[in-house]
């Protein structure tokens, strides 16, 4: 990830403002900064979310609390917990999540 055109700034979350995106099942409230050439957001996924769609964008992804389940279309499985990350580039492996527990995150993409 090549970071462009994105002055030093700090980011108070308690400030930015909360919109919802429904998936298959539950639902992910996102906090969302955009700047330069980023995305960067805080999410929190409801327990029983399943994500709507296959995503082929691609993120740097940390799991602060609960637990996030990420399938690639490939069939693959990988559980996060607390302190876990993923990377994965765009368009490389379709990805899509999911959480029995509920999850909050932290992803930059």
């Amino acid at each position: 990830m090549k970071i462009q055109e994105v002055p030093f700034m700090t980011t108070d979350w308690n400030q930015i403002p909360l919109s919802n995106h429904p998936g298959e099942t539950g639902s992910a409230a996102w906090k969302t900064i955009e700047v330069g050439n980023i995305r960067v957001r805080m999410v929190e996924y409801t327990p029983g979310y399943v994500a709507d769609h296959w995503c082929s964008r691609g993120h740097v992804l940390f799991v602060l609390e609960g637990e996030l389940v990420t399938e690639l279309q490939d069939g693959r499985k990988f559980t996060l917990g607390p302190g876990m990350s993923y990377q994965v580039a765009t368009d490389a492996e379709p990805h899509r999540s999911s959480t029995s527990v509920g999850a909050k995150l932290f992803v930059v993409d």
